[in-house]
């Protein structure tokens, strides 16, 4: 099995941070010949390891971006 690669291009945010874990939204490249991709995840950092997670590309990080612009924030309580 092909050994999995991936490079952190830049960390734009920790949104969050519990214990060893963290929640981040970076810019990743995944393989050697990829696009960089919005990546919002968990970490655990202690031990380099990511969680489950989503990976968006260019015109879907920017689709998400407008709908957020309108989105009611009270409605999360």
């Amino acid at each position: 099995m092909p050994e999995f690669k991936y490079e952190i291009n830049k960390q734009v945010a920790v949104l969050s941070e519990k214990g060893d874990y963290t929640t981040e939204v970076n810019v990743i490249t995944y393989g050697e010949h990829g696009k960089p991709k919005l990546d919002i995840r968990k970490w655990n950092r202690a031990e380099d390891r990511m969680q489950k997670g989503i990976t968006l590309s260019k015109e879907e990080a920017a689709e998400l971006f407008e709908a957020l612009k309108s989105f009611d924030f009270e409605q999360l309580g």
